[in-house]
């Protein structure tokens, strides 16, 4: 057999396993039925239907992920009303207190009053200009954490690009709902 006839075969293999890698890459937190996975935080009520785990009403709430992540890239696909305040905080100190400080958090928050850390900045480390709006549809979010640098990445357009900072360095996620309507149908992680 010539050359050329064996590494057709090879790359036609390769070609045909390429997309369930790139599949198989990402874990989803979240089985579109239930909260299992997580924890709620704070008075707010979650719920979920319909593939969306959603809250709208009531005082601040936080869902955090029971697992606990360094390196990672993390995709969210989320609905936010065009008043809400929400955010996806990663490398949380702990599972209890949510916090700017205690965690790394990527804002989503359209009317921020300051909105120097709005929607797709990471608030405290990284500003955004100018800050994009998500209010009123479906956006993709992609957060990107390996070692110090932190990149953020909305509707395809890089709103944080490797931004340094080693204050967290591991800890679980969570994503938030402190004002307005905030609907989540995708989020799954990749560990880097």
């Amino acid at each position: 057999m010539s050359r050329g006839r064996r590494v057709l075969p090879a790359l036609a293999a390769i070609a045909l396993a390429a997309p369930a890698l790139a599949r198989g890459d990402f874990e989803s937190l979240f089985d579109g039925t239930s909260l299992a996975g997580w924890t709620t935080t704070g008075e707010g009520a979650w719920r979920v239907a319909d593939g969306i785990v959603s809250a709208d009403a009531g005082p601040a709430t936080f869902l955090v992920s029971n697992g606990s992540y360094r390196d990672f890239e993390l995709r969210v696909e989320f609905w936010v009303s065009d008043d809400a305040n929400s955010g996806v905080f990663i490398r949380c100190a702990g599972r209890t207190e949510i916090s700017a400080t205690a965690c790394y958090e990527v804002n989503i928050y359209d009317t921020r009053p300051d909105p120097t850390y709005g929607t797709g900045a990471i608030v405290g480390v990284a500003a955004v200009s100018p800050m994009p709006k998500a209010g009123g549809r479906w956006n993709d979010m992609v957060i990107t954490a390996r070692g110090d640098r932190l990149s953020v990445t909305l509707n395809g357009r890089r709103t944080v690009e490797a931004a340094r900072d080693s204050t967290h360095a591991e800890g679980p996620f969570a994503l938030q709902r402190a004002a307005g309507t905030v609907r989540f149908r995708t989020v799954e992680i990749r560990p880097l």
